[in-house]
């Protein structure tokens, strides 16, 4: 029998120990850039930070990431997708009431990987490298949290656009209020009742019952 030389077709070739070694390394840089980011802040992340943060040596950093657009670049893309699994967590274990809607989303928004998106949304207004690396990540983002949102909530199929309005009010308020209490501009007070607000609201635009 001829000894096989090529794979079949679909067949997948199992993780080597180096490419997980490689892949575990660069989840460390990846969370060191998070938490620099919640440190210090955008402008003071720097790569040789991020390798200290991540008990690395600058040399093995950029063995994985060639310079800090592209540590930056694979930063927001897992931040995009901690924000879809959550989501998709949140979903799938409530009852897709307003209510578990509104909590869950808030319990994210609290989280240091919400202060890290923030602080690298806020300096791309000024910073044009940064915002050409963000614009197409959010655009994507945006595309595939709309398609899972409306699979995962078929009760909304019947009012699509009401839905699209749903989210878009429910990200912006909630973000708002999360920068707004972080910054001071909002008494931890009001939460409670702002989101009430909200709750009654998305039941509000929710399709009626037929």
């Amino acid at each position: 029998m001829a000894t096989r030389t090529k794979k079949a077709a679909g067949e997948e070739q199992a993780p080597t120990r180096q490419s997980i070694k490689s892949a575990q390394t660069r989840g460390r840089l990846i969370e060191a850039t998070i938490q620099c980011l919640v440190k210090v802040g955008y402008a003071r992340t720097t790569t040789p930070l991020v390798a200290s943060e991540a008990g690395l040596s600058r040399g093995a950093m950029l063995h994985h990431f060639e310079n800090s657009a592209t540590l930056i670049r694979a930063t927001i893309v897992e931040l995009h997708e901690r924000r879809l699994r959550a989501f998709r967590r949140s979903s799938e274990a409530g009852d897709h009431e307003p209510a578990t809607m509104v909590y869950a989303y808030w319990k994210q928004v609290q989280k240091p990987a919400f202060l890290a998106f923030q602080e690298l949304a806020m300096a791309a207004r000024t910073d044009e490298v940064l915002a050409e690396i963000m614009r197409p990540l959010q655009t994507e983002y945006r595309e595939r949290f709309m398609s899972e949102a409306i699979a995962l909530y078929p009760e909304w199929h019947s009012a699509p656009d009401d839905f699209a309005k749903a989210i878009a009010l429910s990200q912006t308020l909630m973000e708002g209020m999360a920068t707004s209490l972080s910054t001071g501009a909002l008494e931890k007070g009001m939460v409670p009742h702002l989101l009430k607000m909200l709750e009654a609201k998305i039941i509000d635009m929710r399709p009626k019952a037929t």
